[in-house]
Formats: C-alpha cells, structure tokens, sequence
C-alpha cells in the first residue's frame, strides 16, 4: 500500500526497502496555495523518480529539509551525501533517487517551478547541492514549518496564502535568490518567520519571571529592539504581548480538571507571575472575573 497509493499517487516515486527491518513510515501532508508541506520519518528505503513518473509529475521544486538520519540523493549526474541539518533541492519532473537510512526524518516543501524560478540567482547551482552550513534562513524555514506541523487548520484562504507566500521568501533565501528577491523576502518572509519564532520562545519560557526581551533577543540572535518592534508591528508591545501569554496559560490551567485540585497561587507562579494580587487585578481585567470564579464555572460546566 506504501508503494501503490503514497509512492506512486502522492509522492510520485518507486520506492524500495533496503534490508529486511520492520517497514514504518509516519508522513503527514498540509497542502497551501501553490505550496505542499510533508514531514515525517521513513524506514530505510530507496526513492526513486523515474523518467516515466517524472513525465507525468506536477512541474515542482522539492526544498528538503533532513532532521534526522542519513542518506544520498542523485540528479543530473551529481551525488550529494545528505544527514541531519542538510537541505537539499532537486527537480521534481527530472529523475532522482533518494535513498534514506538510520530512520530518516524530513521536512519537504513541494513548490511549483514559477513560484521560485524566477527569484534564484543560479538555477543549475541550486540543484542537487545541498546548502552544507546552516543559515539563517534555513534555522528560521525550519522552525515556521514546525509551528505549522503543530497548528490546527489555518482558518482562511487569506492566512493560508500568507503563509505560503512567508515559507517561499525562506525558500529564496536560503537557496540563494537574486538580490532583489532576497531584499523582498528577507522584509517580508524573514520578518514572519522571526516573530513566530519569537513569540515560540516566549510561550517556551513563561515561567521565567525575569522574562524579557534581552533575554529573548539573545537566545535568537537578533537585537532586543527588533524583538520589541516586531511585536509592536504585530499591535503589542512586549510586556502586553507577555502578559497576554500568561493569562491566557492561567485560564487554561484553571479550567483544566487535571489541575482543579492545586491552589490558585500555584497555577500563577507556574505562569509566570510571582504577585498574587497583581496576577489577580491583572485577570479580573482581562476575563471580567476572578480565577476562583473561572474554576467553578469550569467545575460546574463538567458537573463537579
């Protein structure tokens, strides 16, 4: 079924195992306007495009990013070593053959050929050489895609075509775009991926009450005022921004019946508050209601 239905339907390749381990694969799909999003893990195997497939395969790039394992890909008579931290780009209407082992794990961009072909600066360079020093671009790509992995449904067409829009700029960057098109990513996709990697760290480390945007800016690399002007760009600044955070982890906490036995106190310090009464003033203003109050509604919802 692996072969018929994902290697010949989905992803368009023969594949074959290379021992006799046990077969797993674990791929989940997100599609984006003009833009495919896989990620998972496979059993060592061989994937090969051959040139009947390749004939009749959608007129896209593959941007792949390896997280784990080891590997080979082959095309136009190059041979590049791919392993954990390697991104490759390879033609997805030319033949290849990927081969994968020690439980290789991926994140693979699909994107169609006029989306990005006009914007790389040497096309025949970007091919089947894998960029072999993280970049930037590359570090921030990766962490954009496993915010995405992680989120529900993106809600409009809108936001969908944002982000694809975000996940090409990275793209162009880290393959090596002209100039122009760097400079254009780098305003937009770049400045994307930098706020939801800053607002990750912050969700990460709530519980830090020393929290602030110097201690933020240093963990990314970047300067504490882009971290404060990317946020207030977004509409907060980076104490609302905490804040917010903060409360919203409480709520969810208090309404949670995994934690309707630990005191109040408790769920603020784990929020990162260290005043009560200042987490309490701050709540009652956010939600209209005390934190006691919010926990009984909860109780009473779920009939405790």
């Amino acid at each position: 079924m692996w072969r018929e239905v994902y290697g010949h339907t989905v992803a368009r390749f023969e594949i074959e195992p290379l021992n006799d381990a046990p077969f797993h694969a674990e791929v989940t799909l997100r599609g984006l306007p003009g833009l495919g999003v896989a990620c998972g893990s496979r059993s060592d195997a061989s994937y090969r495009m051959t040139r009947k497939i390749a004939a009749g395969a959608p007129d896209n790039f593959l941007f792949s990013i390896v997280t784990g394992g080891v590997g080979t890909v082959s095309q136009f008579g190059r041979e590049v070593t791919i392993g954990a931290g390697s991104t490759v780009l390879v033609s997805g209407t030319d033949p290849s053959v990927c081969t994968i082992r020690n439980g290789g794990r991926f994140l693979t961009l699909a994107m169609s050929r006029e989306r990005i072909r006009p914007h790389l600066a040497d096309l025949d360079a970007a091919l089947a050489r894998p960029l072999m020093e993280p970049t930037d671009a590359l570090q921030l790509l990766s962490g954009y895609l496993a915010v995405l992995q992680d989120a529900s449904t993106l809600s409009t067409e809108q936001l969908a075509q944002s982000v694809a829009t975000h996940l090409t700029d990275l793209v162009i960057v880290a393959a090596g775009g002209t100039p122009d098109a760097v400079a254009r990513a780098r305003e937009r996709g770049v400045r994307a991926a930098r706020l939801h990697a800053i607002k990750a760290d912050i969700a990460r480390n709530l519980a830090q009450r020393d929290l602030s945007a110097e201690l933020v800016a240093a963990r990314q690399g970047i300067s504490p005022r882009y971290v404060r002007s990317l946020l207030e760009a977004d509409g907060s600044s980076f104490s609302e921004f905490v804040l917010a955070q903060r409360l919203a982890l409480a709520h969810q906490l208090l309404r949670d019946r995994r934690h309707f036995d630990r005191a109040v106190g408790e769920i603020a310090f784990e929020a990162g508050f260290g005043d009560l009464s200042y987490f309490n003033r701050c709540f009652r203003r956010r939600y209209a209601a005390t934190p006691s109050d919010v926990r009984e509604d909860a109780k009473r919802r779920r009939g405790e």
